[in-house]
């Protein structure tokens, strides 16, 4: 599974969906979907966009988690 960190960044640099759009250019609704890990998909350039916005890293914005190894615990 892939789990989207988008919320977490956003509330350690206190920012909300609004402003994130507004810094980026991206289309608020879609922010909203990758905030809610309501995305099937994210593309290069949007990623690209909120890791110099947020600057963080791809792998601080998703990571992979086994799901195998999570149903383990």
């Amino acid at each position: 599974m892939i789990k989207v960190h988008l919320s977490r960044i956003m509330r350690e640099k206190r920012l909300k969906i609004s402003d994130v759009a507004r810094m980026t250019g991206l289309h608020r609704n879609g922010i909203a979907k990758i905030y809610n890990e309501g995305t099937d998909g994210i593309k290069f350039d949007t990623l690209n966009k909120l890791c110099k916005t947020l600057d963080c890293k791809v792998e601080d914005l998703i990571e992979y988690i086994d799901d195998e190894k999570d149903h383990s615990k």
